[in-house]
C-alpha cells in the first residue's frame, strides 16, 4: 500500500514539473502572448518599412529609373501639402471628443517629452562624437526625434490583428491603439515644422555638400535679406484720431509674426490637426462631418483614402535616396553608429522612466494598458521617417536616407527585446 502511495506522490510530482516545462518553453508573454509571437509582432512592421523603402530604391535605380531626385522631391512636398494632413484630419478627427482629449491629454505631453529628452540625449552624443560639419544639429535630430505615427500604426494593425493579442478584443485593439496614436500626431506635426524644420536648416554656406575640411562653425551673413524692412517703412496715412493707436498694434503683431514665425509654424498638417480636434470636440460638428451616415461623411472618406497614400509614398521616396547606397552618406561609420546606439538604446529607457513616473503620479487613465503601451512606443521606435522627408527638403536627403537605412535595419532587433520587455511590465 504504501508502495502505491509513493508511486501516487511521485506521478503527481512527475506531472506538476512536466507542466512547469511546459510552461516555461511555451515562454508566455503579455497575456498569453508566446516570446516568438511577441517578437513576431515586433519584426513584421519594421520588415514591411523596409520592403516599400527597397522597392523605392528599385524604382531610383538607374536599371528602372521612374523615381529621380526631382520626382522624389515633388513626392515629398505631395506628402506634407495633402496627404499627411488628409490621414490627421480623418483618423484624428473620428477619434477626438472633448472628454477623451481631458482625459488623454498626457499623449501629446509624453509627444513633446520624448522630443526634449530624446534631443538632450542626441546634443551629449553628438558633443562625444563629433560629427562631420555641418551634421552636428542633423545627428541630435536623427537622435531625438522618434517615428510616432506610421510604424506605430502598422505595429498596432499588426499586433492586434492576432487573436491571441494580450489586449483582448482586436476591434477595440484597433480602435484604442489608432486613436492613441492618432491624437499624438499633431504635436509632432508641430515639433516637425518649427524644431525639426529649423535645425535642419543648412548651414552658412547654403548647401550640405561640403568637400573643404575645417570650415568654420558659423559665417557671418553678409547678404541677409531685409524682410521687414518694406513692413516697418510704411508710407504715411492721414492723420486719424485712432492712427497712433492702429500703427502701435499693426507693429506688435509684426513683431509676433515675425518672432513667433507663425507662417512657418501654420502649415498644412498643423491645420489640419487643428481642425480636426475643433470639430471633434463639437458633438453637432462631428456628427455633420465624422459619422458613417452623415451627409458630409463623404468628405472625410475622401480625405481616409488620401491618407492611407501617405505612408506608402513617403517611404517610396525616401527609399529612392539610398540609390548611391546607405554607405554613401558624408557621416561616417562613427557617427551613424552613435545615432543608431542613441536612439534604440539610450533613449527607451527615460521614456520607460517617464512613463512609470506618470502612471505612479495617477496622470494615465486607471487600467487601460494599451494607453501605457503606446506611451512607450512612442519612446522606443526608430527614427522618424517624415524627419528624413524634412532633411530630403532640406538638402541633406542622402544622408537622413543613409541613417533611416541603418536605424531601421537595428530597429528590428531592439524593438523586439523592448517589446517583450513591456509587455512583460504591462502584464
Amino acid at each position: 500500500m504504501s508502495v502505491a502511495i509513493g508511486q501516487g506522490i511521485t506521478e503527481k510530482t512527475m506531472e506538476r514539473f512536466l507542466l512547469a516545462v511546459d510552461t516555461m518553453g511555451a515562454n508566455q508573454v503579455g497575456g498569453g502572448q508566446t516570446l516568438l509571437g511577441t517578437i513576431k509582432i515586433a519584426v513584421l512592421p519594421i520588415a514591411k518599412v523596409f520592403t516599400m523603402c527597397f522597392l523605392g530604391f528599385l524604382m531610383a535605380s538607374k536599371y528602372v529609373n521612374i523615381l529621380p531626385a526631382s520626382g522624389r522631391k515633388l513626392l515629398n512636398g505631395l506628402v506634407f501639402s495633402l496627404l499627411l494632413p488628409c490621414l490627421i484630419f480623418s483618423q484624428l478627427g473620428q477619434a477626438v471628443t472633448l472628454q477623451k482629449m481631458l482625459e488623454w491629454w498626457f499623449i501629446p505631453v509624453n509627444v513633446l517629452l520624448s522630443s526634449i529628452c530624446g534631443s538632450l540625449i542626441g546634443f551629449i552624443v553628438a558633443s562625444i562624437v563629433r560629427p562631420p560639419y555641418p551634421f552636428f544639429k542633423f545627428s541630435i535630430v536623427q537622435i531625438g526625434i522618434g517615428n510616432i505615427g506610421n510604424v506605430p500604426l502598422v505595429l498596432i494593425a499588426a499586433l492586434c490583428r492576432d487573436t491571441s493579442n494580450p489586449f483582448g478584443d482586436s476591434e477595440k485593439c484597433s480602435t484604442d491603439g489608432t486613436a492613441y496614436i492618432s491624437f499624438g500626431q499633431w504635436v509632432g506635426a508641430i515639433i516637425l515644422y518649427t524644431y525639426v524644420f529649423n535645425m535642419l536648416a543648412p548651414p552658412p554656406e547654403g548647401t550640405f555638400d561640403i568637400d573643404e575640411p575645417n570650415l568654420p562653425i558659423k559665417k557671418p551673413a553678409k547678404d541677409a535679406p531685409m524682410e521687414q524692412v518694406p513692413l516697418l517703412a510704411q508710407e504715411e496715412a492721414p492723420a486719424e484720431p485712432d492712427a497712433p493707436k492702429r500703427g502701435k498694434i499693426k507693429h506688435v503683431l509684426v513683431f509676433l509674426y515675425d518672432k513667433l514665425k507663425l507662417k512657418q509654424i501654420l502649415q498644412p498638417p498643423i491645420i489640419a490637426s487643428i481642425l480636426a480636434m475643433f470639430l471633434g470636440a463639437v458633438p453637432f460638428l462631428k456628427q455633420l462631418i465624422f459619422t458613417t451616415d452623415s451627409p458630409l461623411f463623404f468628405f472625410t472618406d475622401s480625405c481616409n483614402i488620401l491618407g492611407e497614400a501617405m505612408i506608402p509614398c513617403i517611404l517610396l521616396a525616401l527609399g529612392g535616396n539610398l540609390v548611391d547606397g546607405p554607405g554613401s552618406s558624408k557621416l561616417g561609420f562613427r557617427t551613424t553608429a552613435a545615432i543608431i546606439f542613441g536612439r534604440l538604446v539610450l533613449v527607451p529607457p527615460t521614456g520607460l522612466g517617464i512613463v512609470m513616473l506618470a502612471d505612479k503620479l495617477g496622470f494615465l487613465p486607471a487600467g487601460d494598458k494599451m494607453f501605457r503601451f503606446v506611451l512607450l512606443l512612442q519612446h522606443s521606435m526608430p527614427t522618424s521617417v517624415l524627419s528624413g522627408a524634412v532633411a530630403n527638403l532640406r538638402g541633406c536627403g542622402r544622408e537622413a536616407a543613409a541613417v533611416l537605412f541603418w536605424v531601421h535595419i537595428f530597429a528590428i532587433f531592439s524593438m523586439a527585446g523592448w517589446i517583450v520587455l513591456y509587455l512583460n511590465i504591462l502584464f
